[in-house]
């Protein structure tokens, strides 16, 4: 299914006040240009039918909690504790999806190597998985482009933030912060990345 079909089908909420929960080393790989898509299966609080892009545009919310150094292929593990109510997040980056699918076919889930820092083992184990009515072999794959704020965008981490959950609704963030923000690839960057990832 491709991005186009799948927001035809959900309501896009005011993207200001979403944010999407990835480990801190993933965030800063897509932060650099380094990672261009985004895997995801489902987290324990995502429900029976398991993780979806529902949200087209989303603020990059950098999370500690499972972040091991064995999980992804390179950047540098900070080995902390999640995040406690009250301490500062600080968001720099925000991201769009271009487009999204679930892919089937563990071939081409290999062949998406060049694009994210994950290990093997932890992509495999996210294709193998199943549980709570969603289905093994498969995964979400979305190529987003990421923009970095002209000024980090800082707020008290709140209880709600936490859980086995991909999407958290954050507060209201700087009314001009799109306008300044820029991209960390460029758009024909991420053209030819698009093109290769369907061929």
């Amino acid at each position: 299914m491709t991005w186009d079909n799948l927001k035809s089908q959900i309501s896009i909420p005011r993207m200001a006040t979403i944010g999407f929960k990835e480990w801190q080393v993933v965030c800063e790989a897509l932060a650099n240009g380094r990672q261009s898509i985004i895997l995801r299966k489902g987290g324990i609080h995502e429900g029976r039918q398991g993780f979806s892009f529902a949200h087209e545009s989303f603020f990059l919310f950098p999370t500690r909690f499972h972040a091991q150094a064995d999980q992804v292929r390179e950047g540098q593990v900070k080995v902390m504790p999640e995040w406690q109510p009250g301490e500062l997040i600080q968001i720099t980056h925000y991201a769009k999806a271009l487009w999204a699918i679930t892919v089937t076919e563990w071939e081409k889930v290999e062949a998406l190597a060049p694009y994210h820092i994950y290990s093997e083992q932890t992509v495999r184990d996210r294709f193998d998985w199943e549980g709570k009515g969603i289905a093994s072999s498969s995964i979400h794959v979305a190529l987003v482009q990421v923009k970095e704020l002209a000024e980090p965008w800082e707020f008290p981490y709140q209880k709600s933030y936490g859980g086995c959950r991909s999407w958290v609704d954050l507060p209201e963030s700087p009314l001009d912060f799109a306008e300044f923000a820029k991209p960390v690839l460029p758009a024909h960057t991420l053209a030819t990345i698009s093109k290769k990832l369907k061929s």
